[in-house]
């Protein structure tokens, strides 16, 4: 009876101090210290059921008929997961691990398995316990791979192996897809596409290999897999989140619009105009710019009828404030003008070259040079040359003003090699634009003499109003003082 009314009274307290802590922190809401700590480690897997792993005999000194069998065990074995934060727990279990797994891949690499269902389940199964996790939280946001170092995965000794594993078992000449499909489906896959958030470089380069074997591989998942890669960019685009794996998909699509057929379907062109072109308004551009410039260039080659709608929108999202970025988008533009033909080039001249003007006439040398070395490029001044009527009244007034004013010596000096060029290809234009440019010069500075002739008649008139209204100021009180003065009553005597 007495334990019973203990134990009553010590539920009572437990429930009043949880009551209690459930009030300070509604009061409080940083009042967490007695809270668990979230663990945001990758590596740190769950606990292991059973012994120490014991090592299972070789299989190329079994037997065929049995080996088989010794492979389902040998795959099973490696479903089992280590702390690899602790480098000094389970010491002997990780290496029998890690020699199970790299005898898996010699024995595939050099042994034609055929494979039944039951090794395709667990094969498969296996991949997902050791690849498919939860990544930790981005340490450095937004990352900066000049200055910031990224986080390393702690399993990468065993995940590289489960990585190359993955693959020969891709490439057995055996491989069957329509079995291995039930395994490798498109929630396989999404959870695939997630591991590409992590800031591991190694991984994301043998995730990229992997998850392109396997587009290559299962023709069912292909438009799954665009899909949910668009949504990945869409998602980076307008919510404003990292995401580290943005290069690697671009390098995967890359090959993928080389491959698309002919004609260009409405699909692809949408993902071209409503995801490809708005990358470029992302704040970490330079991450993933090359590839995403390749993406680009691979449409242009399949179509080069879209080059008009491609550089209209890199125009359109053309960098205002950020030098760094324009430089980026004139390297971009360059590689479009190589593959434009002089048709098309016609319908963007205009806009095209009036941007490439402000750009020429930028303050930051880098900006400037970049435009400059555009006349290095023989395609580029070929088609300049056949449009010369039209584009000269474009640039030229850019070009000779920054040829007179620029404070850069080394720009100065790029700027006349081009006007000498530009002269070259037509000087009698040339020189009716010289004159031209020097006509409104002078208008323009006789504009300003008077302007500032206008400035001293108005500042003059100014001083002479001043002037008047002071003295009658002056004149009206001593008057209003001699009136007050004589109006007063005499005192009589």
């Amino acid at each position: 009876m007495t334990q019973t009314c203990e134990s009553a009274k010590a539920a009572v307290n437990m429930s009043k101090e949880k009551e209690k802590s459930q009030f300070v922190d509604k009061i409080d809401p940083f009042h967490l210290a007695k809270r668990p700590k979230k663990n945001d480690g990758s590596s740190r897997f769950r606990s292991r059921e059973g012994g120490d792993l014991k090592p299972l005999p070789l299989l190329k000194d079994t037997v065929a008929a049995e080996q088989s069998s010794l492979l389902l065990r040998k795959i099973r074995q490696c479903c089992t997961m280590f702390d690899f934060e602790d480098s000094l727990s389970d010491i002997k279990s990780k290496e029998v691990k890690r020699a199970c797994l790299a005898e898996m891949i010699d024995y595939f690499t050099k042994t034609n398995v055929v494979c039944t269902d039951i090794i395709y389940m667990e094969f498969i199964k296996m991949m997902s316990t050791n690849m498919l996790r939860t990544l930790p939280a981005a340490k450095n946001v937004p990352f900066d791979p000049d200055e910031d170092e990224p986080y390393l995965e702690p399993s990468w000794p065993h995940l590289q192996l489960v990585y190359e594993l993955f693959l020969r078992f891709l490439d057995l000449p055996d491989f069957q897809p329509n079995l291995a499909k039930k395994y490798i489906d498109q929630k396989f896959v999404l959870q695939l596409l997630e591991l590409f958030d992590t800031e591991d470089p190694r991984e994301r380069d043998c995730l990229k290999t992997l998850l392109h074997r396997i587009y290559g591989k299962f023709l069912g998942i292909r438009a799954f897999v665009r899909k949910h890669i668009n949504n990945i960019f869409l998602r980076h685009i307008y919510e404003g989140g990292q995401f580290s794996g943005i290069a690697e998909l671009l390098e995967i699509l890359g090959s993928i619009i080389n491959g698309f057929a002919l004609p260009l379907k409405p699909e692809h062109k949408q993902f071209l105009f409503k995801v490809l072109i708005p990358l470029h308004q992302s704040s970490s551009l330079n991450l993933y710019h090359p590839q995403l410039a390749y993406c680009i260039v691979q449409f242009l080659e399949k179509d080069v009828t879209l080059a008009e709608p491609i550089v209209r929108g890199l125009l359109r999202y053309w960098p205002k404030t950020c030098s760094q970025k324009e430089v980026m988008f004139l390297g971009e533009l360059e590689e479009i003008l190589d593959v434009i033909d002089s048709t098309n080039f016609k319908k963007i001249l205009e806009p095209l070259f009036n941007q490439l003007a402000k750009c020429a006439s930028s303050a930051h040398f880098q900006v400037a040079e970049r435009v400059l070395y555009y006349w290095n490029n023989d395609y580029i001044t070929g088609l300049v040359s056949e449009n010369i009527v039209l584009i000269l009244p474009l640039i030229f007034p850019a070009l000779y003003d920054i040829s007179k004013n620029h404070w850069n010596a080394q720009i100065i000096a790029l700027i006349q090699s081009v006007l000498k060029m530009l002269r070259d290809m037509n000087s009698k234009l040339y020189d009716e634009m010289v004159a031209k440019y020097k006509l409104i010069q002078n208008k323009e500075r006789q504009k300003e003499k008077e302007r500032e002739e206008l400035w001293r008649k108005l500042e003059s008139l100014e001083a002479t109003r001043s002037t008047r209204n002071n003295n009658n100021l002056s004149s009206s009180s001593s008057n209003t003082g001699s009136a007050h003065y004589g109006s007063q009553p005499r005192i009589r005597k």
